[in-house]
């Protein structure tokens, strides 16, 4: 008897895309994938943001390249998609957020939400999944959703609400696409430290709150999602799909 060989976790020779790649998580991202071997295309609103961390992740000696694009703009994407040869990995990072009381919710922002965090998801899923398909090799998709996508929050509805449906999103194309060899899951983290959320963390209080909810007693960072990206664009994960990856110290254990 021989022993079995550990699937790989490295992506030479693999493409992947990643959206809201100009800071935070999606740049993280981004950046774990390329150390990994990937080329990856790092795509954004914001062309001096993305070409900042394009330029550090090609500084040293990994490969990448900027895409600016709003993924909201589906006439924009689907044009930027249809240039690109098909991705092997598509890591989709873009989000919005807009907090308030439920009772206090406005029409815009119920929409802005539910346009980036679902609609844009959702086409840009069924956009690249048809390139894997095409290809005959399959491919990883991976959205980074929330813990909020599994439970509730104060002045979270809309969000909470956009998080849901892109959990049973995900559940749905996964069963449609596994015979093709499509993977697609979810990476649902707790509040994670980004220059995005330093107002959050600027509150003693509420970093209280959050520390005491987190059963592991801290709050998140980038890093703690970046493995967790890797083991899912990777080999190490195979039979992995239609699943939520939860990053969250074990806020949802309860």
């Amino acid at each position: 008897m021989s022993l079995p060989t550990a699937p790989s976790f490295r992506l030479d020779g693999r493409r992947a895309l990643v959206t809201g790649a100009s800071s935070g998580i999606g740049a993280a991202c981004a950046a774990a994938l390329a150390e990994q071997g990937a080329h990856v295309t790092c795509a954004a609103r914001g062309a001096e943001r993305l070409q900042t961390v394009v330029d550090q992740i090609t500084a040293r000696g990994d490969s990448a390249s900027a895409m600016v694009l709003d993924i909201a703009d589906l006439d924009a994407l689907n044009a930027a998609l249809q240039a690109e040869a098909p991705f092997d990995i598509v890591v989709n990072s873009a989000g919005l957020a807009r907090h308030s009381a439920a009772v206090e919710t406005t029409a815009d922002d119920f929409d802005a939400v539910m346009s980036v965090n679902l609609r844009a998801a959702y086409f840009l899923s069924s956009a690249v999944a048809r390139g894997m398909i095409g290809s005959g090799r399959g491919g990883s998709i991976i959205h980074i959703s929330s813990q909020m996508g599994h439970v509730g929050g104060i002045d979270r509805a809309v969000y909470s609400a956009s998080k849901h449906a892109l959990e049973g999103m995900v559940k749905s194309m996964a069963i449609e696409w596994g015979p093709q060899q499509v993977r697609i899951n979810t990476v649902c983290p707790t509040f994670i430290r980004t220059p995005l959320t330093e107002q959050t963390f600027a509150n003693p209080e509420r970093v209280k709150w959050l520390e005491e909810k987190i059963k592991l007693g801290r709050v998140g960072k980038v890093e703690d999602i970046m493995g967790a990206v890797v083991y899912l664009a990777s080999d190490a994960s195979a039979l992995v799909t239609g699943t939520a990856m939860m990053i969250d110290g074990g806020w949802t254990a309860d």
